[in-house]
């Protein structure tokens, strides 16, 4: 194990000088409920910006439900529990996932994360900014609902990811998050929605528009569309074999719309604003004191 720690912090911090020029793009995945396929999502959403090139670091940010891990059918080690707790380093509890996804489990250290004192506060900071230019990409799955953790992360996230299903009480939650979000002071989220388990393309596309519409109508917002996916059965079937269906399955329709999602995220133009991992960090510091 430990050699294989050492080898996981040697492939991390292996020299890049085209990623020296670059800060990673820090990014929420959240949902207004549970049980929409929101972790689901991020798991395979990582994956597939991975193929596509990206350095993906995937940080399982839900309290109540952490679950990356076990959507693998992985045991993880360490968590953030570990470095807030000045056991470990942030290279030592960063793991390996299905075909070398980095990852890092999440646990019961997000409640000390948001309640942290100064000098655990500069702690955190300094093993968080290593990162800084190391990934591309840092993903964070946060928890479903309306939590002050889940807030907290979303306003300071460059940018957001809702997952909701065309059921009306996921979009009646994910608006409500939304709503509570965009209405706090100081604050520009920017997100985009996803449309889950939707029985056909037309249902999908019905959905986003009418969320849009009220968004627009009610909020001033404007909440672009990223993708949907469709209620495929090799889904669930993946997540009983703990595998990722994008892996169990890459021929089934999810796999292919998840793959399309990617591929339009990353044409996406980069917001430069307080960008990267100091500028979550500085804003996430700035909500919790």
């Amino acid at each position: 194990m430990n050699d294989q720690a050492e080898a996981l912090r040697h492939l991390i911090r292996q020299h890049d000088p085209e990623r020296e020029r670059k800060s990673a793009r820090i990014i929420t995945v959240t949902s207004g409920k549970g049980g929409v396929g929101k972790s689901n999502f991020s798991l395979n959403f990582a994956l597939s910006l991975r193929r596509l090139g990206q350095k993906v670091l995937l940080f399982d940010a839900d309290i109540g439900m952490a679950n990356i891990d076990v959507l693998m059918g992985r045991t993880s080690t360490y968590s953030l529990y570990h470095l807030l707790k000045q056991e470990k380093s942030i290279w030592d509890i960063i793991q390996l996932g299905s075909e070398g996804l980095h990852y890092i489990a999440g646990g019961s250290g997000f409640h000390d994360l948001i309640d942290m004192s100064e000098s655990q506060l500069n702690r955190f900071a300094t093993e968080i900014e290593k990162l800084h230019d190391q990934y591309d990409i840092i993903l964070f799955d946060t928890g479903a609902g309306l939590s002050k953790e889940t807030v907290k992360f979303i306003a300071a996230a460059q940018e957001t990811l809702v997952v909701t299903t065309p059921e009306p009480t996921s979009i009646t939650d994910a608006y409500a998050l939304i709503k509570m979000v965009s209405g706090m002071k100081d604050v520009q989220a920017n997100f985009r929605l996803i449309v889950n388990r939707a029985s056909n393309s037309r249902e999908g596309k019905e959905t986003a528009e009418k969320f849009q519409l009220v968004a627009n109508q009610f909020l001033k917002l404007e909440l672009p569309w990223l993708g949907m996916i469709p209620d495929d059965s090799h889904v669930s079937k993946a997540v009983k074999r703990q595998v990722p269906f994008l892996l169990a399955y890459p021929d089934c329709d999810a796999a292919a719309a998840v793959g399309g999602i990617a591929q339009s995220f990353l044409a996406i133009p980069q917001s430069k604003a307080e960008g990267g991992v100091k500028g979550f960090l500085t804003k996430l510091f700035r909500l919790s004191r």
